[in-house]
C-alpha cells in the first residue's frame, strides 16, 4: 500500500522541523514547503531589511533540516496573497480604530487554504504545519482541539480555520510539550534546536506598528494627527500622538498622568480622539461578535460555551445569544478590555466549537 503524502509547512524554526521527523517517523511521505511571505524594504534605499516572516536564516535552516531527513524542500512566493489578506487587512483595521489578529487570517487563508491549493497540485494527501493543537476525526467530521501543552496551546489561532480543511490536516505536535519538542530536535541532531522563538509580528519590524504604517501606507497615515484624550465623562485631560498608537487596554505610554492608573477604553476615528478610564470601567460583561466560523451547528438561540477573547488569556463561560443574524456573548465572568478586531474563541472542554470577530458593544 502506497505511503500517504504529506506538505509540511516549514518556517525554518524548530517546531515545523519537529512536525516533519514525526511525521517521516510515523511513515508518511513528505515534502518540505517555505511560504515566502514578506519582504521589508527600506522606503529610501529600498534594500531589503531583515523580518522574521522567511528570512534567509530560516530558510536555509528549513532547506538543512529537509536534506537531513532526506525530503525534497521547496521555496514558494505566496507574498501577493500575504499582502492582500493579512497586511492589508491589518492596516485597513488599525485606521479604524480596531486592533486586529492578523495571525489568525494568515493561518486560515495563507498557511491552510493555499497549501491546501498547494498539495492538490502537488497531488498530494495531507498538510501539516508546527502548530500545537490536535486533530480529531469522528463521524465524517473533523474538529479541532486545544494542545495537549496548556501552556503552549494554539488552537485559538486556528478558528477561522476552514472545517473541511481539517480532514487534510495532520498536527503531530498536538500531543507533546514545547520541552519535548526541543529535547527531540536536539537529540536528532536537527539544524533547527536552538531555533529562538518570536513573539512579535513577524512583517513588522522591531514590533513597531507606527512606523510601519507610516511605510505602508504614507499617504493615508498623513491624516492621523494629534487630537482629544478625554476621560469618560467627556472631558479634555490630554492629547495623544494619533489613534494609531494605541490600542484597547493599553495602560503604558498613554501622555497622561493621575494618580490611580488609567487605561484606554474606547479609540473614536471619526472625531480623532481616545476615551481613557480606570481599571474597573475596562470590564465588559458581554460582547458581539462577527463572522463567525463554526465546527459544530451554530445556536438556534442560544448555547453554553467557554469564551476565550485573547490569546492565553482566562477566558469564562459564557452563553452565546442569537439575535437574528447577530450573536452577543454572555460572560458569566466580566472580562477586563473586550477588544474590537480581536478573536473570540468558543470551546466545550477541549473542543474548538467556533469562534468570531469581536465587534463594539452595543
Amino acid at each position: 500500500m502506497p505511503k500517504k503524502k504529506v506538505l509540511v509547512a516549514m518556517s525554518g524554526g524548530v517546531d515545523s522541523s519537529v512536525a516533519l521527523s514525526l511525521l517521516i517517523d510515523e511513515g508518511y511521505e513528505c515534502i518540505g514547503v517555505t511560504m515566502k511571505l514578506w519582504e521589508n524594504k527600506d522606503p529610501i534605499s529600498n534594500v531589503v531589511r531583515n523580518s522574521n516572516c522567511n528570512t534567509v536564516e530560516a530558510i536555509n535552516g528549513a532547506k538543512m533540516v529537509c536534506d537531513r531527513l532526506g525530503v525534497h524542500h521547496y521555496t514558494l512566493d505566496f507574498m501577493d496573497i500575504f499582502k492582500k489578506n493579512v497586511v492589508d487587512d491589518f492596516s485597513k483595521e488599525y485606521l479604524t480604530g480596531r486592533t486586529p489578529n492578523p495571525c489568525v487570517r494568515c493561518n486560515s487563508i495563507v498557511k491552510w487554504d493555499t497549501l491546501l491549493q498547494q498539495a492538490d497540485i502537488f497531488g498530494i494527501d495531507y498538510i501539516s504545519t508546527g502548530h500545537y493543537a490536535r486533530v480529531q476525526h469522528e463521524d465524517n467530521a473533523s474538529y479541532l482541539l486545544k494542545g495537549a501543552d496548556e501552556l503552549k496551546d494554539q488552537s485559538y489561532m486556528l478558528w477561522q480555520i476552514n472545517p473541511e480543511a481539517l480532514k487534510r490536516t495532520l498536527l503531530p505536535l498536538g500531543e507533546i510539550t514545547k520541552s519535548e519538542t526541543r529535547d527531540y530536535a536536539k537529540a536528532r541532531g536537527l539544524e533547527t534546536a536552538k531555533t529562538p522563538e518570536s513573539m512579535d509580528l513577524c512583517f513588522v519590524s522591531g514590533d513597531d506598528y507606527s512606523k510601519f504604517l507610516n511605510e505602508i501606507m504614507p499617504e493615508k497615515m498623513t491624516s492621523v494627527t494629534a487630537g482629544n484624550i478625554m476621560d469618560e465623562a467627556g472631558e479634555v485631560v490630554g492629547e495623544h500622538t494619533g489613534f494609531t498608537n494605541y490600542t484597547i487596554g493599553q495602560r503604558k505610554g498613554i501622555g497622561v498622568a493621575f494618580p490611580e492608573p488609567r487605561y484606554v477604553k474606547r479609540i473614536n476615528p471619526m472625531d480623532n480622539s481616545i476615551v481613557i478610564a480606570r481599571k474597573d470601567a475596562m470590564y465588559a460583561d458581554h460582547c458581539y461578535a462577527s463572522q463567525l466560523n463554526w465546527f459544530v451547528e451554530p445556536p438556534i438561540e442560544e448555547m453554553a460555551t467557554f469564551a476565550q477573547i485573547r490569546y492565553n488569556s482566562k477566558g469564562s463561560n459564557a452563553t452565546i445569544v442569537r439575535e437574528d443574524d447577530n450573536y452577543r456573548i454572555d460572560f458569566n465572568e466580566p472580562q477586563l478590555a473586550v477588544t474590537p478586531g480581536q478573536s473570540i474563541v468558543f470551546y466545550e472542554g477541549n473542543k474548538l466549537i467556533g469562534g468570531g470577530i469581536i465587534e463594539v458593544n452595543s
